[in-house]
């Protein structure tokens, strides 16, 4: 979607309009940054709006006697679940906005660009989620073989979320 300003520069002939929009496309500039991040602010929402269905998770928890505590089964809960995705939805898209620019900014602070589009963006986010997911097979097979001396609250360390846990 970024691409198509400048395709469209492509074919006009006019150089004032081929210089707005190749100012407006370059990786650095401030406007190709906002732009890039309010299309994944709102492709984040709609992303959501589209795979999060609240009615449905609500009617799954309700079949398989699963409930939020204080909050009653059924329309209830489909609401209170909308809430938090709504609540939830805007910080997540603000967090992944600023991890798909970041490599930007580190090439205006002087960084190699291709050493920050390579530890950058979408390369960080797959490192984290790979990370996590071997914590989670290590933590699996840990509590598979009853490692309790190295487990000893039954999660690892940094995972539990509490500070009880230590």
């Amino acid at each position: 979607i970024m691409f198509i300003p400048l395709a469209i520069a492509g074919y006009s002939n006019s150089e004032a309009t081929q210089t707005f929009w190749s100012h407006f496309t370059r990786y650095e500039s401030f406007w190709y940054n906002l732009v890039f991040a309010l299309l994944i602010i709102a492709f984040t929402y709609f992303y959501t709006a589209i795979t999060v269905n609240p009615t449905q998770m609500a009617e799954d928890m309700k079949r398989n006697n699963g409930f939020i505590p204080g909050i009653k089964p059924g329309k209830r809960t489909a609401e209170y679940l909308d809430l938090i995705m709504s609540r939830i939805t805007l910080p997540g898209s603000f967090f992944l906005a600023i991890i798909a620019i970041l490599p930007a900014f580190a090439s205006i602070l002087g960084i190699n660009q291709q050493f920050a589009q390579f530890f950058g963006g979408t390369s960080l986010l797959i490192l984290v989620g790979v990370i996590l997911d071997t914590l989670q097979q290590v933590e699996s097979h840990l509590l598979m073989r009853h490692y309790d001396g190295l487990l000893k609250s039954g999660r690892i360390k940094g995972r539990t979320g509490s500070a009880s846990a230590y």
